[in-house]
């Protein structure tokens, strides 16, 4: 369908859930195939250790993102939480263009601000005092130089550390925080904002200082798909049903 963008986020592409893997690759060829950006904020895949990352699964991702861009359909991505250390050199194999978190993007005339969702979480300390270390030039440069056999081991860890707290953290200290929703969308003088992270797909509508604003939440892809559909004619936020085998 032309005029249509495409928005989705949290899919944690990993080896061990090929079956979100070939949703996303039918997701590709059918409806991304027809659309005119496609959005994908943050955490494409579960863990991304680097651009010399040799998952075979992955380099199957990068190959399908490739033939979708070079057949005309553009493809920005924003870093996650688990893909952060997504680069340059990614972005040129898949053909995607990374974007800022945040950025502000021109949608059929509408501003909207599009984040991947984390920096709103900021009751939750540890984590924003964790990513600012881990988005650090200077640690990310001395996380690549290590052999990719022990950045495996390290990112394990990190995982095993993160389920952990997760699981002994309360639900409102792992959601957004309302006053950094409404301070990221006044700096950016805009009234709708799109993002993922938090895995509860909904359209929160509020009013702040007499203004209508809009909070699209995308959901994660671990049971089913999750899609926004933007067109001149409006929006929709869809699930994605997956076939039971």
């Amino acid at each position: 369908m032309q005029g249509e963008t495409l928005f989705i986020s949290d899919l944690h592409l990993d080896s061990d859930h090929p079956e979100i893997q070939q949703q996303f690759l039918e997701f590709m060829q059918q409806d991304a195939k027809r659309c005119d950006a496609l959005y994908i904020l943050g955490d494409l895949f579960e863990v991304w250790l680097g651009d010399d990352d040799d998952n075979p699964d992955h380099q199957q991702i990068i190959s399908n993102l490739k033939e979708l861009s070079s057949q005309g359909t553009p493809i920005y991505i924003q870093h996650g939480n688990r893909d952060f250390l997504l680069g340059q050199h990614f972005a040129q194999q898949a053909g995607c263009t990374i974007l800022d978190d945040p950025s502000v993007i021109d949608l059929y005339g509408e501003q909207v601000l599009i984040m991947h969702g984390d920096l709103l979480c900021s009751d939750d300390a540890d984590y924003q005092a964790f990513r600012q270390q881990v988005r650090k030039p200077e640690w990310q440069a001395q996380f690549l130089q290590q052999s990719l056999a022990q950045r495996k081991q390290i990112a394990e860890g990190l995982r095993q550390k993160s389920q952990q707290e997760t699981q002994a953290k309360t639900t409102e200290i792992m959601d957004v925080t309302q006053s950094t929703v409404d301070q990221y969308m006044q700096q950016h003088n805009v009234y709708i904002l799109i993002h993922g992270h938090t895995h509860r797909p909904d359209i929160h509508k509020w009013k702040h200082n007499s203004d209508d604003r809009k909070r699209i939440v995308l959901g994660d892809w671990h049971a089913q798909g999750s899609v926004l559909r933007w067109s001149k004619d409006g929006y929709q936020l869809q699930t994605l049903s997956r076939e039971q085998s």
